[in-house]
């Protein structure tokens, strides 16, 4: 069951993904909101936020290595609803832009909150940091 929820989870990003890399690119950026929110295409060959560019072995080391390891956790560990929850977005993101670097050598970033900073991300971003929120309050709250 977790695998049915992270492949429906990586299939929504990947899909978003190759919209914007088959329309968005083209347009560069659509505003969604005036001087706040646009759809803006870039291809991100770092990790958040930009950082420590062109190391895509790295990122695909950590990905897989973090993935495994959340599903084996899911198989064999009692976690709550909250932990379950943050474990499927942490792998269903990780994944999602590990499919990104295999395949193109790059992420796809596509959601540009201007107002907030000048960083675009993706929606497998938003599971990952999500998740990880989610993981720490699981962890922070859990009695065993």
């Amino acid at each position: 069951m977790y695998e049915i929820i992270i492949a429906i989870l990586i299939g929504l990003d990947q899909i978003i993904k190759y919209w914007a890399l088959n329309y968005l690119k083209e347009l560069n950026s659509i505003p969604v909101i005036n001087n706040i929110f646009s759809l803006t295409y870039v291809e991100n060959r770092g990790a958040a936020f930009g950082m420590l560019q062109n190391n895509q072995s790295i990122f695909i080391l950590v990905a897989a290595v973090a993935s495994c390891f959340g599903l084996y956790y899911l198989h064999s560990k009692k976690v709550n609803n909250l932990g379950k929850i943050g474990i499927l977005l942490v792998i269903s993101g990780a994944i999602g832009n590990l499919i990104d670097r295999v395949r193109l050598g790059f992420v796809v970033d596509y959601l540009d909150f201007h107002i907030i900073w000048s960083y675009v991300f993706n929606l497998a971003d938003c599971f990952v940091v999500v998740g990880t929120i989610l993981l720490c309050l699981y962890i922070i709250t859990s009695k065993e």
